[in-house]
């Protein structure tokens, strides 16, 4: 579904206690020999304060770990310092941190009821070509329902590069309608947001709860013929889109 030309931008955030150096441009970062044992120890204690428990210690964990007092405390706070582990209010303890929830929440399934994926079914029956269910939660876009005739072309750039896909697209355009006005326009001509490449594109009908706020897409892929003159395909998509709304939100 991603149908626009052009490489993936290179680089990185800029890091710091757990990596052993940041990204400078598009340089990689190399590990010493100590690091790699240094960063599964950091990771044997998330999983300590996971298992014990907010508020746990310092001291517990060293014990837990059977780790050396000092160890266990520069871990903890290079943990604390890339925010995933927080310090508990009184200051005596450790808590996971946003990171670590956010990790999760990427990596846990997205579930949808029986309902919604019979609609999903039913559209591709109606539609030749890629039907795709997205939603939007935490900041990302979850990929709910692919098609399993017609894969997502590429899920990983999805996550990185989210505004080169008509999924994303949407999204921006949700936000602030001015920072695409093609797609806007597009949006209120057809329902749907669409890219185009040489040879296929995509379209994305928005699925908005009850408040009227964005939760997620339904999304085709295919011929571009089918995007440059989209009204018949994108008929289809607005109709499930609409019933999708009370199934998934």
């Amino acid at each position: 579904m991603d149908d626009t030309a052009g490489e993936a931008a290179g680089g990185g955030p800029a890091g710091g206690g757990l990596a052993g150096g940041g990204l400078a441009g598009s340089a990689v970062p190399t590990l010493s020999a100590r690091q790699p044992r240094a960063i599964h120890s950091a990771l044997t204690v998330l999983e300590a304060v996971a298992a014990l428990g907010a508020g746990v210690t310092a001291r517990e964990i060293s014990l837990a770990l059977g780790l050396p007092r000092a160890t266990a405390y520069r871990l903890l706070n290079l943990l604390v310092q890339d925010e995933y582990l927080v310090r508990t209010p009184d200051l005596a303890g450790f808590a996971l941190g946003a990171k670590v929830i956010h990790l999760a929440a990427a990596a846990a399934p997205v579930r949808i009821p029986r309902a919604a994926r019979d609609v999903v079914e039913e559209t591709r029956r109606r539609v030749r070509g890629g039907i795709h269910l997205v939603v939007y939660t935490e900041g990302r876009i979850a990929v709910a329902d692919a098609d399993p005739d017609f894969p997502l072309s590429d899920e990983q750039r999805l996550a990185r590069e989210p505004d080169r896909f008509a999924l994303g697209l949407l999204r921006e355009i949700d936000g602030d309608p001015t920072a695409a006005p093609d797609a806007a326009a597009d949006l209120r001509a057809y329902g749907v947001v669409r890219r185009a490449g040489a040879t296929s594109g995509c379209l994305a009908a928005p699925i908005r709860d009850a408040s009227g706020a964005l939760a997620g897409a339904l999304a085709y892929s295919g011929p571009r013929r089918r995007v440059d003159d989209p009204a018949e395909t994108a008929a289809v998509l607005v109709a499930a889109a609409h019933e999708l709304g009370p199934l998934i939100t």
